[in-house]
């Protein structure tokens, strides 16, 4: 990750989002400052990552489509800001040794469990977010996205963050205790606007 084209990145959006979206960040204080983290978000609009990581406090390394690293200038661009690739269609293996990597290293990992953009809220919640918090030993901040499906329309962007989640660290967690993390992250991103005072 190219850290100076990464920040310098973020205060670019800042100014296009704020000015034109007049976006806030609420819960920012939730996002622990150092230690391997995952940051598991709702997914409305293609605008999510980069508002998602404006709004947050750390640099976060996304998983995106593969297809998207075939796109030039795109591919290279989002390579530089420390995106790597999955194949959404087969193995998603090296993504996730990635994805460990980064994690064991100290960093955080952003990933949206809905799989892709989630417009009608019909998609299926995958399980990699539970997978990754497992593997990776990594607590779990619940992010929520507001306004960016109304981007068109100039609605105002919100970003919530919640309190991080943890699975338990001193033994290997069973495919129930995975599945319920999972279900419990969703609750709390769903949860977050109302959580934190906005309906």
């Amino acid at each position: 990750m190219k850290s100076w084209l990464y920040d310098a990145a973020v205060v670019g959006f800042w100014t296009v989002f704020g000015s034109v979206w007049r976006m806030r960040a609420h819960g920012r204080e939730n996002v622990p400052k150092t230690g391997p983290l995952i940051i598991a978000c709702n997914h409305v609009s293609n605008l999510d990552p980069p508002v998602l990581g404006t709004a947050c406090p750390r640099r976060i390394s996304y998983m995106a489509k593969q297809e998207l690293f075939a796109i030039p200038l795109l591919g290279p661009l989002i390579s530089a800001v420390g995106a790597y690739p999955v194949d959404r269609q087969g193995s998603a293996t090296a993504a996730i040794k990635r994805s460990v990597e980064v994690l064991r290293a100290g960093g955080l990992v952003g990933i949206f469990p809905e799989g892709g953009r989630n417009i009608t809220g019909e998609n299926e919640v995958r399980g990699g977010v539970a997978l990754l918090a497992s593997l990776g030993r990594a607590p779990v901040v619940p992010a929520c996205i507001v306004g960016t499906g109304n981007a068109n329309r100039l609605a105002q962007f919100h970003v919530f963050f919640g309190k991080p989640l943890v699975l338990p660290r001193d033994r290997k967690a069973s495919r129930e205790e995975m599945a319920n993390f999972t279900a419990e992250v969703m609750r709390a991103i769903r949860s977050l606007p109302e959580s934190i005072g906005r309906a």
